[in-house]
């Protein structure tokens, strides 16, 4: 199935799997990560508290990706990653790359047919929007055949610019 570009709110897709752009606690946030623990209720934070009480006493590492209920969103699960930090001193590209292949990943796993993705690291993080939307296509445009995938931006001035990249050629270089 093609990828597509939403702008508009990650909590309201009608998707099987919903990531969360999360903090390492996975407890909770801005961005992103607030909107999906605020509409989807108090079932993710209790999940996630489990998680951190068994598998992940030391969080989610960046890059990595697990899932959730979606608690009273529309979604059945929501798939919890950590995005790096930008740095302009150090290349974490690798970092952000993963986070889009083991949600893909965790997506497959959990039978999903439907995904939909926010930015990745664009928040709080402060990576560069353009960098960062450039990376979730190289990602999002090679997910398996049989998902559904959204890339939902959240404003007009993002979608604008996912959509710019969305029209260059995959071999050409962002525009400064």
């Amino acid at each position: 199935m093609p990828l597509r570009l939403i702008e508009g709110d990650i909590t309201a897709q009608a998707v099987d799997a919903v990531v969360n752009a999360a903090n390492s606690t996975l407890l909770g946030g801005r961005g992103v990560d607030g909107a999906i623990h605020a509409k989807g209720g108090p079932a993710i934070l209790a999940e996630c508290r489990r998680l951190r009480q068994t598998r992940l006493p030391d969080g989610l590492p960046a890059g990595q990706a697990v899932a959730t209920t979606a608690g009273v969103l529309s979604a059945r699960w929501v798939i919890h990653t950590v995005g790096p930090v930008f740095s302009r001193r150090e290349d974490r590209s690798a970092l952000l790359h993963s986070c889009y292949r083991a949600s893909l990943e965790m997506a497959l796993q959990l039978g999903a047919r439907s995904i939909a993705f926010p930015l990745i690291s664009a928040g709080a993080y402060g990576w560069p929007i353009s960098d960062a939307v450039t990376i979730a296509l190289a990602e999002l445009r090679a997910a398996p055949a049989q998902l559904d995938v959204r890339l939902v931006l959240f404003g007009e001035r993002i979608f604008d610019i996912a959509r710019q990249a969305w029209d260059r050629p995959l071999d050409a270089a962002p525009s400064a």
